[in-house]
């Protein structure tokens, strides 16, 4: 019997993977010089070398100094921090941010795992950590997405951030490439998490967004719920007054985001509800292989 996660891997894998693999390519090794365990060849000794890097059996057969090259490991260790909170179900109908969200894990989780890289995903539902543990492959990729499709717990507080990043610093010993994917709408200070994370981890952040997050119908008097903690509040939803300063805040969450991310230097990529998800990995993709 097909599952539900399996159902959506294989309907990504026919819809999105197949045009991707035509617009992907390269290998995970390098013509780069690396700290690898691949010899990849001997070179003359310059000022800016480590000297643990010398062979001394060549330098003493050659009469100069002499240093090991290696290839470097392009073996990877990727996790997921995915944000499960409330906010990630705004959106149409089968296209809320959580949608979105569900449907990039498990295609990273494809994409990253097939050369025999390491997957890791933390599910973040807005006050705690579910972990899903490193795998390669396909399976892993399965694994994710029962977890992704799994009912959670209604939690009524916003998005902790910080505890969001400070999720993965457990299970990311060593170092990995951490993809943070959420629309970023929490409260608290954030920055140093991320930037403790980004100093020990290379880290991309995917924030998506729908055109619901701060729009609001002028249509009069209506009941807006917070999504985050269901609070609902009635409003004047034509009043200048009131339209005016939804906008300002509107404009202000995106400032300080993207003002967070770019102290830390942790690149952002925006990703719309209604966006061709192909375009989008291909930009994340070539942009996270520069930065391994």
């Amino acid at each position: 019997m097909v599952t539900a996660p399996e159902r959506l891997l294989l309907r990504l894998e026919w819809q999105v993977l197949r045009r991707l693999d035509g617009r992907l390519n390269g290998a995970y090794r390098t013509h780069h010089r690396g700290g690898g365990v691949d010899l990849a060849g001997l070179r003359e000794y310059v000022d800016t070398d480590d000297a643990r890097r010398i062979d001394w059996s060549a330098t003493a057969r050659v009469g100069e100094t002499l240093v090991r090259e290696y290839n470097e490991d392009r073996d990877l260790t990727v996790w997921l921090v995915l944000d499960r909170s409330g906010s990630m179900g705004v959106g149409a109908e089968g296209r809320t941010k959580r949608d979105v969200l569900t449907e990039l894990a498990l295609l990273l989780a494809r994409l990253f795992a097939r050369p025999g890289n390491r997957v890791g995903a933390v599910l973040y539902d807005g006050a705690a950590a579910r972990v899903v543990t490193t795998g390669t492959g396909r399976a892993q990729a399965l694994r994710i997405g029962r977890e992704l499709l799994r009912e959670t717990r209604v939690v009524t507080t916003t998005t902790d951030l910080a505890g969001m990043l400070e999720s993965v610093a457990v299970p990311a010993r060593r170092r990995a490439l951490v993809v943070v994917i959420s629309d970023f709408i929490g409260s608290g200070p954030w920055t140093r998490p991320l930037a403790m994370l980004a100093y020990r981890h290379d880290v991309v952040a995917l924030r998506i967004v729908d055109a619901a997050d701060g729009a609001i119908p002028d249509v009069g008097l209506l009941v807006v719920e917070d999504a985050e903690t269901g609070e609902q509040v009635l409003v004047d939803a034509s009043d200048p007054v009131f339209r005016a300063g939804m906008s300002s805040a509107v404009a202000a969450r995106d400032a300080e985001v993207s003002g967070v991310l770019r102290h830390v230097a942790v690149p952002l990529h925006q990703i719309r509800t209604d966006q061709d998800l192909v375009d989008a990995l291909v930009r994340l993709v070539a942009a996270t292989r520069w930065r391994r």
